[in-house]
């Protein structure tokens, strides 16, 4: 009787052993990596000194595009009206409303960033209460790009250039050029998530809470594209998840706008 139990006490030490380096090697092992996004060249292609024209559908797809400015947010229930135009309508760098940018510059700006916080591999305690992000000064670059796509993927172009893709405000400009004026005309756009649009420095449309791209989900009241240049600007802010928007103009009865260039300067 004796000699079992013994037997059975070495077992079961030589099972917990087993049991204890198994766990030591599975922590040792490197955390396994997420998988690499799929190439930006899917999405787009760099923006060629030849004025664009929209798609068949009217969709503008040449657009220069910064990097992705730092804005945490755990959630998108924040993206109502008075959130959004007071962080699309702050200035993060010199000169953000008031030029038009060039492939390659560099601009100086203000972001926010979330400090590391480190829990050994665990969970946070409950009630454990995340530090606020603080600011931050970081150099972004423009780049300019035509979408393959009749939409411009905003995820695709921060994972693409290596840049954090949550928790972030995209800016992107792009100029319609006219060979003549073109009346009652409405700015159309869908995006994901929230955003705000302006037209030669007027704001056209905003489109708050937390939503899927739609295109022409929100649309402007009557405008003129003038004759010559017209610089539109648009601002898109991103929690977790995807990122992406489309635009267009369409007519007074709902067609799409396809008698102009589109360009970079």
């Amino acid at each position: 009787m004796r000699s079992n139990l013994k037997v059975s006490i070495v077992i079961a030490m030589l099972v917990g052993q087993a049991f204890t380096l198994s766990a030591q090697n599975r922590n040792a092992q490197p955390q396994q990596q997420v998988p690499p996004s799929p190439s930006i060249d899917n999405y787009f292609v760099p923006a060629s000194s030849t004025p664009a024209k929209p798609n068949e559908d009217g969709f503008i797809g040449r657009w220069l595009l910064l990097d992705p400015i730092g804005r945490p947010n755990r959630g998108n229930t924040v993206f109502v009206d008075s959130y959004i135009r007071e962080q699309l309508t702050k200035e993060y760098y010199p000169n953000q409303f008031k030029t038009i940018p060039k492939n390659g510059e560099k601009v100086k700006a203000t972001v926010l960033k979330e400090p590391e916080v480190k829990f050994d591999g665990q969970r946070p305690p409950m009630g454990f209460k995340f530090p606020d992000p603080v600011p931050a000064k970081e150099t972004l670059v423009w780049h300019a790009y035509d979408s393959k796509l009749f939409n411009v993927k905003l995820y695709r172009f921060a994972t693409g250039n290596n840049k954090t893709r949550y928790g972030i405000i995209f800016h992107a400009v792009t100029v319609i050029n006219c060979e003549q004026d073109i009346p009652n005309v409405r700015l159309a756009v869908g995006s994901n998530s929230a955003s705000m649009w302006w037209l030669n420095d007027e704001e056209a449309v905003i489109l708050s809470g937390d939503r899927r791209m739609v295109m022409d989900d929100c649309v402007s009241k009557r405008i003129t594209l003038k004759k010559g240049k017209n610089i539109l600007r648009g601002a898109v802010i991103n929690g977790p998840g995807m990122s992406d928007f489309c635009v267009r103009f369409i007519d007074e009865n709902g067609q799409p706008v396809k008698n102009i260039t589109v360009t970079c300067n």
